[in-house]
């Protein structure tokens, strides 16, 4: 069987974060001739089914980097959390640099979630995390923290670097950026590229051969367990020299052009 492990943001979706008829199609398609198909992306589960292309399909969902694995009827196959301690030490120091920082649990993301600010300035951004209380967080019951994201302004890029040195080899988190302005924190048990091997065991399925599509270094831990790898045009160009493919962009529908006219299938 065929595995086609495809990213959301910079690789299906578009620049306006639409899934083009062109993409839909060729999802369809695949579906349609048997091969297995999985969205695998940064994305919270509810920020994946508003999309009613993917609804509509009943695909399996691989969330925040492979940290909640759902089925293809949205039954929880798998899911790893961040300890309130990782949490407690990550805080201070993403604090101190002036990151925005959000926290994506099981109820919810704190104070939002990304896709709630993509769209908007550095300055209309700046409100919804100023003098955020998070020591709210620690109060609620029943709790998984599933992913701690922090994100810079666009001219401060520099502060991502910052943050990965401070954290690197000190806490017990996995760490990958989807973007060059965010670094993302997930248990050491999730990535992308972990998820697909965890998938088959879970469901028995095999895959003989998977292609993994994606725009980002959280990408690259799919692109390591694919058999192919498929970078999007937009890509950043160290994320295009770790894959076997380059496509075009993503408002170029790159997926679609890499499945019909590279890929041959």
């Amino acid at each position: 069987m065929k595995c086609f492990s495809i990213d959301l943001d910079g690789t299906l979706l578009n620049s306006e974060h639409k899934i083009s008829p062109e993409n839909f199609k060729t999802l369809q398609d695949l579906r349609s001739e048997g091969h297995s198909v999985i969205i695998n992306t940064g994305r919270a589960f509810e920020d994946v089914i508003k999309f009613e292309e993917i609804k509509s399909l009943q695909l399996p969902i691989f969330s925040i980097n492979g940290t909640v694995l759902y089925s293809n009827t949205s039954e929880i196959l798998y899911e790893a959390s961040l300890s309130h301690t990782i949490l407690s030490e990550l805080l201070p120091i993403l604090k101190e640099l002036g990151l925005w920082i959000m926290v994506y649990t099981n109820q919810g993301g704190f104070p939002c979630r990304n896709p709630m600010i993509q769209d908007k300035t550095d300055d209309e951004i700046e409100p919804i995390f100023e003098n955020y209380d998070y020591d709210q967080i620690f109060e609620r019951e029943n709790l998984k923290i599933y992913k701690v994201m922090a994100v810079s302004r666009k001219d401060q890029l520099e502060k991502i670097d910052r943050a990965k040195e401070a954290i690197e080899g000190k806490l017990e988190v996995s760490m990958a950026s989807s973007h060059p302005n965010n670094v993302e924190f997930t248990s050491v048990e999730a990535n992308k590229g972990a998820a697909l091997t965890r998938y088959q065991k879970i469901t028995g399925e095999h895959f003989d051969e998977i292609f993994a599509f994606g725009d980002g270094g959280n990408d690259l831990s799919q692109f390591e367990a694919a058999t192919t790898s498929v970078a999007m045009g937009n890509a950043p160009f160290h994320i295009q020299q770790e894959a076997d493919v380059v496509t075009i962009t993503n408002d170029e529908d790159g997926f679609s052009h890499a499945v019909r006219e590279l890929l041959n299938i």
